[in-house]
């Protein structure tokens, strides 16, 4: 479905900007090859604000998670992973 054009300026968008010879979607691909977009319930999102805090706690959690793995608690992981899957239902 096309969208209709909008006829009322963009008031962020100067007069000098041309873009009668872009390609809509050119960098689409390399955009999304870098890129792993993740909704957080807003929940979360309270306590992690933005993706760096995001990233340290993730980073964090797979320090504890490889040590598990390492000592052969699979199982337990396992178990764990259930169980929290369980309370967000």
């Amino acid at each position: 479905m096309k969208q209709k054009p909008n006829k009322e300026p963009d008031p962020d968008m100067l007069e000098e900007y041309d873009f009668s010879n872009g390609v809509r979607g050119e960098y689409v691909d390399r955009f999304a090859k870098g890129s792993n977009v993740i909704v957080l319930d807003p929940d979360v999102a309270e306590i992690f604000p933005d993706s760096e805090s995001v990233n340290q706690a993730l980073r964090a959690l797979a320090v504890t998670i490889r040590k598990r793995v390492e000592e052969g608690s699979r199982d337990e992981i396992k178990a764990t992973s259930k169980r929290l899957e369980r309370t967000r239902r």
